[in-house]
């Protein structure tokens, strides 16, 4: 395992938490209900957990992508950072489903085989109206739309204006919320999905092959994919969808602050329109104190960001990813709610050496000859420096 860069060792000690408050959230659902139902009606715990991802995404994202200063290594990296486990999820899922253990969404078999397969492997089934086999699966869907918006913005050299991006998103999420009350990728409108996934896959793998003009056509093209998508085929509306996209584009705005490109007014700004436009967006009592505590947990652990943190939360925020993607499939295996939470660290511990970091080796190895065909002035510091490897994690 690649011992975390000290200067994101509190990146880790965000996530581990967040992991484990995603994973309990679901536990309470199922194990103590009653108990649960108390808590959840004062804070929904999930949604502070996934919005904790959702910023911690915005914030080193972008800085990956800049720092490898290559679209094509950044895709690689990406698919390989987050394809061998999903893989993994989705057999295990289908071997649960196949033993009776776990119930898969009966709107899968009401779909064609073919747009099912494309909208989970390209994890926008989210934003196709396509069941996920793993449901925590959505919240993978709305950090692709970043990833196209993010490399659009790079591609035309606009990255440094997140800050205008997450308020613009964030006041448009309010009036399009209130006309579009339903997703219009919906249903059984399957050949429009099939057409808007494979758009997707045609321009990231042109924009990470073509030069020039073509590549950044194709980038270009893609982050309005991810915007229309968002829009038009959000499960939760567009006014939450835009939310998110707008709550990671508030923690790019908070790491622009923070390297010097922005004021710290233009990021606070932008943290403080989303959370404005955003507190509205559900009506949930759980929703608004969630969002709030996420960003001032996301602030205090910025604050103490120099300090050193325990080897063990650091850890967790490592294996987040398997925290967070297989404690569904664990919670239908477990027979109560102790033995769930002692297997599940060692789970994802396992996963996480066998699984995450053979693919995230694989996905360096091959990405290197994008980077050795730039100047050496543009390749990155570090080839195992965990912000280079763009390593974020889970999502709720």
């Amino acid at each position: 395992m690649v011992p975390t860069s000290p200067r994101l060792t509190w990146l880790d000690a965000v996530r581990g938490p967040a992991a484990l408050a995603v994973a309990m959230h679901h536990a309470g659902w199922t194990f103590i209900p009653g108990l649960w139902g108390e808590v959840d009606r004062r804070i929904d715990v999930g949604t502070w957990g996934v919005f904790v991802f959702f910023l911690v995404s915005g914030y080193i994202i972008p800085a990956s992508l800049e720092r490898r200063g290559d679209v094509r290594a950044f895709w690689i990296g990406r698919a390989f950072r987050l394809l061998p486990l999903l893989l993994v999820a989705l057999v295990l899922a289908l071997l649960l489903a196949y033993a009776g253990a776990l119930a898969l969404h009966p709107g899968l078999s009401a779909r064609p085989l073919p747009l099912v397969v494309l909208g989970n492997l390209t994890m926008l089934q989210e934003l196709l109206g396509v069941p996920a086999v793993v449901d925590v699966m959505w919240t993978l869907s709305y950090e692709m739309a970043f990833y196209l918006l993010t490399v659009g913005l790079f591609a035309v050299r606009r990255a440094h204006g997140s800050a205008a991006v997450a308020i613009a998103l964030a006041l448009s999420a309010v009036p399009l919320g209130l006309v579009l009350t339903r997703p219009v990728i919906s249903g059984r409108a399957d050949l429009l999905a099939a057409t808007l996934g494979l758009a997707v896959v045609a321009v990231v793998v042109v924009s990470a092959r073509a030069r020039g003009g073509v590549g950044t056509a194709a980038a270009v093209a893609g982050g309005f994919l991810g915007l229309a998508l968002v829009i038009l085929g959000s499960r939760i509306g567009p006014w939450q969808g835009l939310i998110v996209l707008a709550a990671m584009f508030a923690g790019t705005a908070v790491y622009r602050a923070e390297q010097g490109t922005i004021r710290w007014r233009t990021a606070v700004a932008a943290v403080v329109t989303v959370l404005v436009c955003g507190i509205p967006a559900k009506d949930d009592p759980g929703w608004a104190p969630a969002i709030l505590l996420a960003a001032a947990f996301f602030a205090a652990a910025f604050a103490m960001r120099h300090r050193e943190f325990p080897g063990w939360l650091a850890h967790l925020g490592v294996i987040s990813f398997s925290l967070y993607l297989l404690h569904p499939l664990l919670l239908r295996v477990s027979p109560n709610l102790v033995l769930f939470l002692l297997l599940l660290v060692p789970l994802a511990h396992l996963t996480h050496r066998l699984v995450e970091e053979p693919g995230r080796r694989l996905g360096r190895r091959l990405s290197r000859p994008a980077r050795s065909s730039r100047p050496a002035a543009e390749s990155p510091a570090d080839p195992l420096d965990p912000l280079a490897d763009g390593d974020t994690r889970p999502r709720a």
